[in-house]
C-alpha cells in the first residue's frame, strides 16, 4: 500500500467512525471540559488521558479525544504561538528535504522529541507516524495515525465550518492547515474578524466557498 493510500485508508475510517456514530456538530463546552480534565476520578482526568495519548493507546473515546484536544487549553504548556526548539529542522522534513532510508530513525527522534515538546501538535504527530511507515513499522504507524484522526475528529466534530458561528473549534493556526491538508483542499486567501479565521476556496473548485473556523480559544493570547 503506497504511503497516500495508507494515510486516506484512516481518514475514511475515521470519517465512518463519526457517521456511524451519527455525532452531532457541537462546539465545545470548555467550563465543562475544565471540570472534567481536572477531576481526578473521572474518565476525562488530563493526566491520564495524556498518558495514552503518549503511548499510543488505541482505545481512547470520541469523548476522551475531544477532552484530550480542546483540554490541551487549560494546561499550562499550552504556547499557541511557540516556535518550536527545533523547528528549522522539523520544517526541512516538511519541505520534504534529506529525507532517506538512513536518517528515518534520526527523523523519527526529531518528531518524537517535538511532540514531547508540545504532544497536541497534530503536523507533527501525522508526519511521525509517515515515517514510521516508510521505516516498514505500519504497527507504529496505525497506532498514531489513529491517535491522529482521533483528535482531529474533535475538530470535525466541533462545527460544520460554513459560518463563523458554526466553525470548526481549532487551538492553534496550523491546525487548520492540518484539517484542510487532509480533505485535500488548497486556500486562495486567509482572512479573520477576531472571533474566526476564513479560509476562501478558489471560486467554483469545491462545492463550499470556505471553512471557517472559531479561533477565539486562543485570539489575542500574549505571544509565548
Amino acid at each position: 500500500m503506497n504511503t497516500k493510500a495508507f494515510f486516506l485508508l484512516f481518514f475514511l475510517i475515521q470519517l465512518s467512525f463519526l457517521q456511524a456514530q451519527k455525532l452531532e456538530f457541537k462546539a465545545p463546552d470548555y467550563a465543562l471540559i475544565q471540570k472534567n480534565i481536572e477531576n481526578k476520578n473521572s474518565e476525562f482526568y488530563y493526566p491520564e488521558l495524556l498518558k495514552s495519548l503518549k503511548k499510543n493507546d488505541t482505545l481512547l473515546t470520541t469523548n476522551q479525544y475531544r477532552h484530550l484536544y480542546f483540554g490541551y487549553t487549560f494546561q499550562k504548556e499550552y504556547k499557541p504561538y511557540k516556535i518550536g526548539k527545533k523547528a528549522e529542522e522539523v520544517a526541512k522534513y516538511y519541505r520534504g528535504e534529506g529525507i532517506s532510508q538512513k536518517d528515518l530513525s534520526k527523523g523519527i527522534q526529531l518528531f518524537l522529541d517535538a511532540l514531547d515538546e508540545n504532544p497536541l501538535d497534530l503536523r507533527a504527530m501525522n508526519y511521525l507516524a509517515y515515517l514510521y511507515h516508510l521505516n516498514n513499522d505500519d504497527d507504529t504507524a496505525k497506532k498514531i495515525a489513529g491517535n491522529f484522526h482521533g483528535l482531529l475528529g474533535a475538530i470535525l466534530t466541533s462545527g460544520d465550518g460554513l459560518k463563523c458561528e458554526t466553525g470548526f473549534h481549532v487551538i492553534s493556526v496550523t491546525d487548520e492547515y492540518v484539517l484542510l491538508n487532509r480533505f485535500q483542499m488548497e486556500t486562495k486567501a486567509q482572512s479573520h474578524d477576531g472571533k474566526c479565521d476564513y479560509q476562501e476556496f478558489e471560486k467554483g473548485k469545491y462545492k463550499i466557498p470556505g471553512f471557517y473556523f472559531d479561533i477565539s480559544r486562543f485570539y489575542g493570547r500574549i505571544v509565548d
